[in-house]
């Protein structure tokens, strides 16, 4: 009896432990494809509880239609895929699908995962993955973690990310529903050229409908527009 009471309580506590990675409200970041596939950038899903495997759960899921029609995001996971095995050990969660996945969809499922400030790798069909092991292929030059597309803000507006730009800079602008710039600025990330820093900015605003948050980095060459990305958003003054 006694030995079959402390297999329950660990049970229990096992448990426990497997809600530590909550990010705290019930909603969690997605990473699908944009850019043609090229990047990976996160959209906002509710869940019951925001934890990495309802997080590794919702990116099973396909796109849907607001974030395929207004985005063009896709997804490198094959539809139909389901979770075999799960399991978060330290700070390296392992994980096994029912599909073998190419080069974008692990970045997904990396990028997703590791949201969770409890995980910092992925071990996943014979490899152990970070986000820096897709720098130079699927990580945006400049990557808004915060606000997430179609999100609802109230001013002001806090934008946070991390990024990997000439001399650590790049710009951005708030727009509304018809394209006029309501605010801009420059931003620096922490670090920069070759090198990927976090950056945050706080813009307060006077707008209430839709709008655009555009980022960009100036083109050292002729100072052309690059690495844009554009989120759409709600704002409320």
């Amino acid at each position: 009896m006694k030995r079959l009471a402390a297999l329950l309580l660990a049970a229990v506590l096992a448990g426990c432990a497997g809600d530590a990675d909550s990010v705290g409200d019930a909603s969690v970041r997605v990473y699908l494809l944009r850019d043609g596939g090229g990047t990976v950038r996160p959209v906002r899903r509710d869940v019951d509880e925001a934890t990495s495997r309802a997080a590794l759960n919702e990116l099973l899921e396909v796109a849907s239609s607001q974030e395929a029609g207004e985005l063009g995001a896709t997804s490198g996971i094959p539809e139909g895929s389901s979770v075999d095995v799960f399991s978060l050990e330290g700070d390296t969660a392992t994980v096994a699908l029912t599909t073998e996945l190419g080069d974008d969809g692990l970045a997904q499922v990396v990028f997703t995962l590791t949201q969770f400030p409890s995980v910092r790798s992925v071990d996943i069909q014979g490899g152990t993955f970070s986000r820096a092991t897709f720098e130079s292929t699927y990580t945006p030059s400049i990557l808004v973690e915060s606000p997430l597309p179609f999100e609802a803000i109230s001013s002001p507006l806090r934008a946070t990310g991390t990024a990997n730009t000439f001399e650590a800079n790049f710009q951005y602008e708030l727009t509304d529903s018809d394209g006029r710039v309501i605010a801009e600025n420059f931003v620096t990330a922490t670090s920069g050229t070759g090198t990927r820093g976090t950056f945050e900015f706080t813009v307060p605003f006077e707008l209430d409908g839709d709008g655009t948050l555009i980022v960009f980095e100036s083109s050292a060459k002729d100072g052309s527009r690059i690495n844009i990305a554009e989120i759409p958003l709600r704002f409320e003054s």
